[in-house]
């Protein structure tokens, strides 16, 4: 089966499968990434499901084009720069559902070219028939996103309790930081939702919504930043830091974007990104590793990125991103977009927010209450300039990748900047054990059990996002013979 038949164009590196396929009722069900920030005219972002057997194609979930569950007719393609699901889904056997993490429109920071079932199922998670490959519901976390709020991490099944048992339900975490509890069979929330008032304005006032949907339940997110959450390892640095954020428009979460510098906080890769949650349904916990950075965001006029010289990618002149210090052209949209990713110091590439970057939480599923939070991650591949301190002191990292849970209460993680494996006592937080991988652990661990031995496995991958050493290097661990 080739999933880029109907896709169109299609320059190298625009359109790649990123996680993998989830298989419900005999259907394999696949969704892409689209390269963010470069054209609204981007490929399609449908979803398809194939037959195990055979791999034909048994339908495609066009949301502009719901009318056409198949192929697009010879000479069309399916609709362009529509929402993508380029994490993981997950899904119920039982109920014949599969349930889709999806992402943002193509050119993310600007939405006044959308049409309405793009702003409809966007930052969405949507549940559809995976007989029929149509949608039985949905719930969005983000309404008209330009924040880049996709949801990156998989929605996970639970039975949740509630009144004398328990319901069917679903722990939908996102990167805002706000976890949701889901009847997985209706969409309806099973803990409270609020439709908070939320910042106004903007380059594009008129597509900002009044409220957003805040969850009751739990949230990773921190309160808003202040000046005195500025740091540096000098006097100097945190100085401009102070001044970078005392210039800059910041009205709390959902600050929307201007053509001014603005923080975005969380920022993009804020709060849980794939990997996703880890449950304990015997202790009745879940363990959640999370991102505590912000953005330091620029809407570029048109007429400004085209004197920079900026491209799509697939047209860049030199490194990746197109002309230094470039960032994405947002082709088709009256602005590109410049992201500070982390909010740098342009010398050090030190953070500007003081640290901790990243922790691991335990929460009660019963309440969403929190029992225990720490910072994830050492110092040790952390520094000024991009010179690793080899410090073994945990201040709390960047990360992304999950955690996995055992039956003995260990939680299993890597996930952070510092290229260590960890197994951390779940009634407690400590750490108990590290192991050093021979590249970055930006993935999620397993473990399982042959002839009565149990095993740990991680893929050590590295990630240029998380500037992690590349391997690919399969590791295994094993407990010792009985």
């Amino acid at each position: 089966m080739d999933t880029s038949v109907g896709i169109g164009s299609n320059p190298p590196g625009m359109l790649s499968i990123t996680s993998a396929p989830t298989i419900v009722r005999g259907v394999v069900v696949v969704g892409h990434q689209v390269l963010d920030g470069q054209m609204r005219d981007a490929p399609s972002g449908v979803i398809q499901g194939y037959d195990a057997v055979t791999g034909e194609l048994r339908w495609a979930w066009d949301m502009v084009r719901p009318d056409r569950p198949g192929l697009p007719p010879e000479g069309e393609t399916y609709t362009r720069g529509t929402p993508n699901m380029w994490t993981t889904a997950s899904g119920d056997e039982e109920l014949g559902l599969v349930y889709l993490p999806l992402g943002v429109s193509a050119v993310d920071y600007w939405s006044g070219s959308r049409s309405e079932p793009e702003k409809e199922f966007a930052t969405s998670l949507v549940a559809l028939d995976v007989e029929s490959g149509k949608p039985v519901w949905h719930f969005q976390t983000v309404h008209n996103d330009v924040w880049d709020y996709d949801l990156g991490s998989q929605a996970t099944l639970i039975d949740f309790p509630a009144g004398q048992g328990t319901v069917p339900a679903l722990l939908l975490p996102s990167k805002r930081g706000d976890i949701f509890v889901l009847d997985r069979r209706t969409g309806q929330p099973l803990t409270g939702v609020e439709e908070r008032l939320v910042p106004q304005g903007g380059v594009e006032p008129e597509q900002r919504t009044a409220t957003q949907p805040f969850s009751l339940y739990h949230t990773l997110q921190k309160p808003d930043l202040t000046e005195t959450d500025m740091w540096g390892m000098s006097p100097i640095d945190q100085m401009i830091c102070r001044i970078q954020f005392r210039t800059a428009n910041y009205q709390g979460i959902f600050t929307p974007p201007t053509t001014a510098p603005w923080v975005e906080y969380s920022g993009y890769n804020g709060g849980s990104d794939w990997g996703g949650i880890a449950v304990d349904p015997r202790r009745g916990v879940i363990v959640a590793n999370y991102n505590d950075m912000p953005n330091h965001n620029r809407l570029v006029p048109r007429e400004e990125a085209d004197r920079l010289g900026w491209a799509p990618r697939d047209q860049a002149r030199g490194e990746i991103g197109g002309a230094e210090g470039a960032g994405d052209l947002q082709a088709g949209a009256p602005y590109a977009i410049n992201v500070n990713a982390g909010w740098r110091l342009p010398f050090t590439g030190l953070l500007c927010k003081q640290p901790p970057y990243g922790g691991i939480r335990a929460i009660d599923i019963a309440t969403g209450e929190t029992l225990w939070d720490k910072p994830l991650g050492q110092a040790r591949t952390n520094g000024p300039f991009g010179i690793p301190s080899m410090l073994p002191v945990t201040i709390g990292t960047p990360n992304n990748g999950g955690a996995v849970v055992t039956a003995s209460g260990l939680i299993f993680i890597a996930a952070a900047t510092d290229n260590l494996i960890r197994a951390i006592d779940i009634d407690t937080g400590k750490v108990l054990w590290t192991d050093v991988l021979p590249a970055g652990g930006q993935a999620t661990p397993m473990t399982y059990e042959i002839d009565g031995r149990q095993y740990l496995v991680i893929m050590a991958g590295g990630h240029h996002f998380m500037e992690t050493p590349v391997g690919d290097a399969l590791v295994s661990y094993a407990l010792p013979k009985q």
